[in-house]
């Protein structure tokens, strides 16, 4: 299971809305077929492993990190699949929430006489699927949020330089952690500040996240590097009622996506309908890279999953940007907090990861 599940995080990034699942297909002791979810969702991991078994699945044990699938979509039922290919026996960690399998995958090979074996690696598993069950549960991707800043938490100087802070280790730890998620979101001053392609690059990936920005106006930058590669890279426009139909239209024209989100009291994008519209389009992880308003209005709601943390040896002082925005704590009970499950040093940097107590729970 621990392979399957290995197998699964490749396809991290690359399938959603689907789950990132691997199977792994053992008979007499001995690996005859492995597969995981392939870009765009389809072919599932099933599918793949038995494929690449042949003859040699019948009487096999199949482990997936996931139940398989009793639904007809784009492609039949992997639950079916497993029962034409004679296995003999399925060993999962959970089953799937989706209300369209939610135990009929299992059920459905019980009732042909394969044994099933569930609950087993089941914690790593909720880990790795974390995104995929919190869009089918409440209805919005995981979230992570990713600062790298000096020492004292600054962003920038009080100019606005900020390249580079941290060093070319973790930046390209950056890069890696864009290609495992669905896409990459920032808030419209980071789009108008720093103009970024928001692209994974340097590591041979075809497959590009979805390039988000929140921008309730569309306030941005026409010829910006978003703009002229929204052909080539998806680009997706977040914005209000009150958006110009100009800008729209401009937008629109240039290859970009625009949804349209509702506006809060204060006239804002609330970060949960933000979050709601990512989930109603597909997305199962996203990556925020900042700036420091939309930092602080998703802590703020509770809606951060994880925090990645990448600290640099400098100070830059009062004067400089801070990392996060202003979030109107008076009292430390009310500050969002996150269990530590990594650190390590990155080159010349410090890397830390954080996950918000009890995230992803429904």
């Amino acid at each position: 299971m621990a392979l399957a599940l290995d197998l699964g995080r490749r396809g991290q990034g690359r399938c959603w809305p689907n789950p990132a699942v691997g199977c792994v297909l053992v008979r007499a002791g001995r690996i005859v077929g492995r597969g995981w979810t392939q870009p765009g969702g389809r072919p599932h991991a099933e599918t793949v492993a038995l494929e690449r078994a042949g003859a040699a699945s019948r009487g096999a044990t199949a482990y997936v990190s996931l139940e398989p699938c009793a639904h007809h979509g784009r492609t039949p039922p992997c639950a079916d699949a497993l029962i034409a290919a004679g296995v003999a026996r399925v060993v999962v960690p959970s089953r799937d929430p989706d209300p369209r399998v939610n135990g009929g995958g299992l059920a459905r090979l019980r009732e042909a006489g394969i044994v099933v074996t569930e609950d087993v690696e089941e914690t790593a598993a909720r880990r790795d699927h974390a995104g995929f069950l919190l869009r089918v549960r409440q209805g919005r991707p995981w979230v992570t949020l990713k600062l790298a800043s000096s020492f004292d938490g600054r962003i920038a100087t009080g100019s606005g330089e900020s390249q580079w802070i941290t060093g070319a280790d973790a930046r390209r730890f950056v890069h890696v952690e864009r290609a495992r998620h669905d896409a990459v979101l920032v808030g419209a001053g980071t789009a108008r500040s720093d103009d970024p392609m928001l692209t994974v690059r340097g590591l041979g990936i075809t497959q590009q996240p979805v390039r988000v920005v929140a921008s309730r106006r569309l306030d941005l930058p026409e010829n910006s590097a978003l703009g002229r590669s929204a052909r080539d890279v998806p680009v997706w426009l977040l914005h209000g009622a009150d958006a110009p139909a100009k800008r729209i239209a401009h937008w629109q024209e240039a290859g970009a996506r625009c949804l349209p989100v509702e506006t809060g009291p204060e006239r804002d994008l609330p970060p949960a309908a933000i979050l709601s519209t990512l989930g109603a389009a597909g997305l199962t992880r996203v990556f925020c890279e900042g700036g420091g308003a939309l930092a602080a209005s998703l802590l703020s709601a509770g809606l951060v999953d994880e925090l990645i943390g990448m600290t640099a040896g400098l100070a830059i002082g009062a004067e400089g940007r801070p990392a996060i925005g202003a979030m109107a704590i008076d009292r430390l009970a009310d500050a969002p907090r996150f269990a530590l499950v990594e650190s390590r040093p990155l080159g010349g940097d410090i890397l830390h990861r954080w996950h918000r107590l009890n995230s992803g729970k429904s």
